[in-house]
Order: C-alpha cells, then sequence, then structure tokens
C-alpha cells in the first residue's frame, strides 16, 4: 500500500502578539515538527522556527518569510526547494565591537560544525536606528531609522553573490523593565518581535531573497524563575544561529505574473498556492494576509486554541473554519484532509443530509 501523498500546509502563529504557544524562542518548534509529520510538506515562517541557539532541520519544513508568505498566499509567488543557500550576513553598523566578534563567531560556528555556506559579510554605512513600540492591542512593532542603509547594504550583498540574508540589527534594551520581566516568566509578549518583522519585510520585498532577522543584545543576568519557553533566548550571546540554519535551505521565491502559473521548466518541485490543501493559524488571529487569501481560495482553515493579545475570531470575519482544541488535534485534521477523510464524519452527533 502506498503512502498518501503530502498535503502541503501553511503554519502562521503572527509575530509580537503573545501567543501562548509559539510566542516565545522558538516554542513553536515541536507544533511546526509535529504538522510536518502530518501533512508531509509544511510551509511556515521564521518566528515558528527560531530558536535562538536552538533548531531544528527537516526537508519537509519549509523556511519562507513573513511578507513572503503572504504573497505566496496571494498567489504572486512560488517556491522553489534548494539543497542551499549562501547566506550573506549583514550586521548593523550600530553593534558594539566585542558583540559584532560574537555574532562573527557563530557564523564562523555554523561554516565549521554544520557546513552551511556564509559570507560575504557586510556592516551597514550608517547605524540602523531601531526604536520598538507597542500597539493598543499589546502587539509589538517597532520602526527602522534608516531603511536606507539596510537597502543600501542588502544590495551589495546580493551583488557580491548571496542567495539569502542574515540580518543582525543592534536594538535598545531596558534589562530592568517590567515588559522583560513579564515576558521571561511568561506572562508577556515579545517587545523585539515587531521590529524584527520590519526588517525582514523591507529586505525580502525590496530584494526578492530569502530574509530573516536575529537582534543583537547584551546578555541578561540569570533568571532562576525563568519561563522555559524564553530559555532559548538565555543560552548564547546571540539569536543568530537558528537563522543562519533556517536560511541555509530556505526555497527560492519565484515571481509570478497576475494569474499566472509558475514557470515550470524551471524546476518540477515548484510549490504554488493552488498546491495547498490547509492553512492552520491561531483562534485569535485569523485577520493575517495569508489566512485570508487562503480563505478566500476555499482552502480550509484550521482554527487552533492558541490565547493571544488579539481577538480576530472566525465570527468576527463571517469564516468557515475548522476548529481544533489545540496543535495535536489540528495534525488530527491535517492527516483526515490528506486521507480524503471528510472532518465532519469524525463528528458526533452526525447531521442527516438534507
Amino acid at each position: 500500500m502506498t503512502a498518501s501523498r503530502p498535503l502541503p500546509t501553511l503554519l502562521v502563529i503572527p509575530t509580537g502578539i503573545g501567543c501562548e504557544l509559539g510566542g516565545y524562542a522558538g516554542d513553536g518548534l515541536p507544533v511546526a515538527r509535529l504538522l510536518a509529520a502530518a501533512s508531509g510538506c509544511l510551509i511556515t515562517h521564521p518566528n515558528v522556527m527560531n530558536g535562538a541557539a536552538l533548531y531544528w532541520s527537516d526537508p519537509r519544513i519549509h523556511y519562507v518569510e513573513g511578507s513572503a508568505l503572504d504573497r505566496f498566499a496571494a498567489g504572486a509567488l512560488a517556491l522553489q526547494p534548494v539543497r542551499r543557500q549562501r547566506v550573506g550576513l549583514l550586521l548593523d553598523a550600530g553593534i558594539e565591537e566585542e558583540l559584532r566578534w560574537r555574532h562573527l563567531q557563530v557564523a564562523e560556528g555554523c561554516r565549521a560544525s554544520l557546513g552551511l555556506e556564509i559570507g560575504p559579510v557586510v556592516s551597514t554605512d550608517a547605524p540602523l536606528e531601531v526604536s520598538l513600540r507597542q500597539g493598543a492591542s499589546g502587539a509589538s512593532w517597532g520602526q527602522l531609522g534608516r531603511p536606507d542603509a539596510l537597502l543600501r547594504a542588502g544590495r551589495q550583498l546580493q551583488a557580491a553573490g548571496a542567495t539569502a540574508i542574515a540580518v543582525v540589527a543592534r536594538f535598545p534594551e531596558d534589562p530592568g523593565s517590567e515588559a522583560l520581566a513579564a515576558y521571561r516568566q511568561g506572562s508577556g509578549v515579545d517587545a523585539l518581535a515587531g521590529a524584527e518583522a520590519v526588517i525582514s519585510h523591507l529586505l525580502s520585498r525590496e530584494l526578492g531573497i530569502p530574509c530573516a532577522h536575529a537582534p543583537a543584545l547584551s546578555p541578561l543576568p540569570l533568571d532562576p524563575d525563568l519561563d522555559p519557553r524564553a530559555a532559548g533566548e538565555e543560552l548564547g550571546y546571540t539569536f543568530l544561529a537558528c537563522v543562519l540554519v533556517g536560511l541555509s535551505r530556505a526555497p527560492d521565491l519565484v515571481p509570478l505574473a497576475a494569474g499566472a502559473s509558475a514557470p515550470w521548466a524551471a524546476g518540477a518541485d515548484l510549490l504554488q498556492i493552488g498546491d495547498v490543501g490547509a492553512v492552520v493559524a491561531p483562534a485569535g488571529a485569523l485577520g493575517g494576509a495569508a489566512v485570508l487569501a487562503c480563505a478566500e481560495r476555499g482552502i480550509p482553515v484550521i482554527a487552533v486554541h492558541n490565547p493571544c493579545v488579539l481577538a480576530v475570531s472566525a465570527e468576527a470575519l463571517g469564516l468557515e473554519v475548522l476548529t481544533a482544541d489545540s496543535y495535536a488535534a489540528a495534525a488530527g485534521l491535517l492527516v483526515a484532509l490528506r486521507e480524503g477523510i471528510s472532518p465532519a464524519a469524525l463528528e458526533r452527533p452526525l447531521p442527516r443530509l438534507r
């Protein structure tokens, strides 16, 4: 008996909204691994996969920057899996000398121990001047004072042969803040995530290649009451290792003309939104571009109970969704869809046909 074909699935856990599962240092990784096993093909974004010094490589998981994921869902991009990327390293000129060396040594370690192709390394010609904000909803966001410097460095890396870009920007820090203490103890929102998204979105949109970001911060003092979900961020001097690993096998972004199919001559393994069989997202965060684009195409939306600071529900949006009390239940729904089993047949009572 042959195994069923993969059911390409999008997993979205939005950045900076304090999701109970997936809102911390790579604590979405177990979910990604489970859903990749259930579906056979998972497309997700760095917020799910990045765990600072911790990471997990799986050929069934495609690492796609958030704005590129939105464009994929809208039919503007196809994804082409690759054997490897050449990851250029972009460093903020605002990073202090010792912290800069720490990041370079992480890159050297990934070359020597993991066999990744990394380089060249470029520093911006001016500090990027990142600032952090928090919206009325409680979600985090941020601003970039010198986007021009970021884009110049990115174009320099691309011209030098980089096929993906890892960015390290110096972030402001306040080690005594109540928000940071709450986050480290498991009850807050990641204050950095929104600004990180601004940086990677800008580069990916302008350059058309995979990009992801790691913040440069000073090590924090020991906290014996640290929440396990935040522990991945306390293991070393940088957050860069997971980004380099994720980008090393990130799929190429293949632009599509409006309404056109992907150029199949370029590779028979291209993934398009028409191949996607489901999208999985928190039940209170269904208003993102990728989820709505999938819903408009009739792709099943699996809304998972995963509390966050938002309340953008299926009811509020008028969407019909499959509900799941946990990601384990969502995995069961994916297996049903993959095997051609109607999820309604698994519910009781089973309504009569009319």
